[in-house]
């Protein structure tokens, strides 16, 4: 066997092939009907027609709507960046959430057991409440967007940290990875849960909004500056399908077969940590995600991470923006964490799951 037969296996047919490529044009034409629909609800109604003329305004095009000048300003300068922060975020945390499992061999892993978002909480909070402090003290004032500068710095030392521990003699141990990952876990959120006792009543507020996720801070800046994290593990992680799907044979049958299973390993988790971590550190922390769509792309398009892989990006963004939706609209003047949808989402999600399995398993 060599490595052309692990990129198309001979057990995939013709027709399956064709069902994935059907898969992912349908999760694209999804993704846009649901992009649509995020541009124009809101306080400011804006129909489908309307939205799809203010958006070709500046390419040229004259599209047979009319609109307002105002709905043009507030789909453009409000919405456009948080439905694009909406696909991004939901793109990255899906792909890095499918990596994770296929380079575990674990459904049930997510890029939060490698201590990614664990340690973005532990810097984000640690500047939320100790920020104000510390400025009054040396005398300067708290930088605007230091909160995701410090979410995203304590997202790369939590993952640097786990790979140093879990590599040996230049080779890291997946097991040995996702223990460190689990141990620093817990000693970030017991570092976040004291900061969290010591915060007052203000900073309670702001850490308890920004720990349950939001996409309400979205601008043009904080996109065009998480926007390359996120896109390189979108656009790359794709590109290592082949080795993934050697990897679902065994670490070391996948050696065998002439994959390099250390520098893989080493290359997926920096993607998923530049992408994960430029995620909460914009979005704050999002469950589920994840979790629950690469499982979902499993039981529709198969194990094939040539499909599950940009199938998952495209659902992630999808269901995200559904999710900021509804977030945004159910309470209307106020908003809901986005946290708290995509939990409700995923949670019954997966006591189907559980309940199916048993029932498999009886």
């Amino acid at each position: 066997m060599n490595q052309a037969v692990l990129r198309r296996p001979r057990s995939w047919s013709l027709a399956e092939q064709q069902h994935g490529v059907v898969g992912i044009g349908a999760l694209t034409l999804g993704l846009f009907g649901a992009a649509i629909l995020a541009l124009g609800s809101g306080a400011v109604a804006i129909s489908p027609g309307q939205v799809l003329a203010i958006l070709a305004q500046p390419l040229g095009l004259q599209l047979p709507w009319d609109y307002a000048q105002g709905q043009a300003a507030v789909l453009l300068q409000i919405r456009a960046p948080r439905v694009l922060m909406a696909i991004l975020v939901g793109a990255a945390l899906a792909v890095s959430g499918a990596a994770m499992q296929g380079l575990f061999r674990n459904p049930l892993a997510d890029p939060a057991l490698i201590g990614v978002s664990a340690g973005a909480a532990l810097a984000a909070v640690a500047a939320i409440v100790l920020g104000s402090s510390l400025a009054a003290v040396v005398g300067v004032t708290v930088i605007a967007g230091v909160v995701p500068l410090a979410a995203f710095c304590g997202s790369l030392a939590a993952t640097l940290l786990v790979k140093r521990l879990a590599t040996t003699e230049g080779r890291t141990d997946v097991a040995t990875l996702l223990l460190a990952g689990i141990a620093i876990q817990a000693i970030a959120m017991a570092g976040t849960g004291l900061l969290t006792y010591l915060a007052d009543d203000e900073q309670l507020r702001t850490l308890t909004f920004w720990t349950l996720g939001s996409l309400g801070g979205a601008t043009w800046q904080t996109l065009l500056i998480a926007a390359p994290l996120m896109l390189l593990a979108i656009i790359g992680i794709p590109l290592f399908a082949h080795s993934l799907n050697a990897m679902l044979l065994g670490e070391a049958e996948a050696g065998h077969l002439g994959f390099d299973t250390q520098r893989l390993k080493q290359l997926l988790v920096l993607l998923v940590a530049a992408a994960v971590g430029a995620a909460v550190a914009v979005s704050g922390i999002i469950g589920f995600v994840g979790l629950v769509v690469p499982h979902l792309l499993r039981l529709a398009l198969g194990p094939d991470h040539h499909w599950l892989l940009p199938g998952s990006a495209l659902l992630g963004a999808s269901l995200l923006l559904l999710a900021d939706l509804l977030a945004r609209t159910l309470v209307v003047p106020a908003e809901l964490p986005i946290g708290i949808i995509t939990a409700l989402l995923g949670g019954p999600f997966f006591i189907w799951l559980l309940t199916s399995r048993r029932h498999r398993m009886d």
